[in-house]
C-alpha cells in the first residue's frame, strides 16, 4: 500500500477515503475480484515488459542476418516474343461537347 501511496503523493487518510469510496461503489463482494484482475493485468504487463527489454539486449551473435539480393540484376527485359504484335498504345475517348446551349426556351 505504501508504494501506491508514494506514487501518487497520498497520505493515509487520502488513501483511506479513495479506498472508502470504492468500497461503496463496488461492494465488499465485488472488491477482491477486481483486485484479482488488476493483480493479473500487471503481471501480464511485466511479462511482455520482460520478453521485450529480452528482445531487445539480445546479444548480436543470436541474431542471423540473411544477405540482400540484387533485385535488379533478376529483373528482364521483355523480349519481342513476349509483346503482342498487335498492341496500340490506348487512346483517350472523345466525345463531342457543344459549345452552345439554349437555356431560355
Amino acid at each position: 500500500m505504501n508504494i501506491i501511496a508514494s506514487l501518487f503523493n497520498l497520505g493515509g487518510p487520502d488513501l483511506l477515503v479513495i479506498l472508502l469510496i470504492a468500497l461503496l461503489l463496488f461492494g465488499a463482494k465485488k472488491l477482491p475480484e477486481l483486485a484479482r484482475g488488476m493483480g493479473l493485468a500487471m503481471k501480464e504487463f511485466h511479462k511482455a515488459k520482460d520478453e521485450f527489454d529480452r528482445e531487445v539486449t539480445k546479444p548480436v551473435s543470436d541474431v542471423t542476418v540473411q544477405p540482400a539480393t540484387n533485385t535488379l540484376a533478376q529483373k528482364t527485359e521483355p523480349t519481342p516474343a513476349s509483346v503482342p504484335e498487335t498492341a496500340t498504345p490506348a487512346t483517350p475517348a472523345t466525345t463531342p461537347v457543344s459549345t452552345a446551349t439554349n437555356l431560355h426556351s
